[in-house]
């Protein structure tokens, strides 16, 4: 059984620094893509980032220069660094992969922005 675990979320003032990450199990780390994505309140869920078994990473264009995804082999955890915070930025934050064709979840964690 795949387990997605997220922490980090939390409220920082706008500029602020975040690192939030995800825990992994039950899948093979690392050979999986894995994803960070965000849903803001009545909006849908977008991607922010995601990072391949390669180390290869994509960024929403929101993002670009400010957040950085990375990964640990090792502690088969996924990290978001997310610098220099907007008001936009808030909302929830899932951690995604698919694994055996079937997509899976955390349960997310929050982050609010204040101004």
């Amino acid at each position: 059984q795949v387990h997605l675990v997220e922490s980090g979320g939390g409220l920082v003032q706008a500029g602020g620094s975040l690192r939030l990450s995800c825990r992994t199990s039950g899948m093979n780390f690392k050979i999986a893509r894995m994803a960070w994505y965000r849903q803001a309140p009545g909006k849908q869920r977008d991607l922010v980032a995601n990072i391949s078994a390669d180390g290869s990473t994509n960024y929403s264009d929101s993002v670009k220069g400010r957040f950085t995804i990375s990964r640990d082999w090792a502690r088969a955890t996924v990290y978001l660094e997310m610098n220099s915070l907007k008001l936009e930025d808030a909302g929830d934050y899932y951690c995604q992969t698919t694994w055996r064709s079937l997509n899976f979840w955390g349960r997310g964690t929050t982050v609010t922005v204040s101004s």
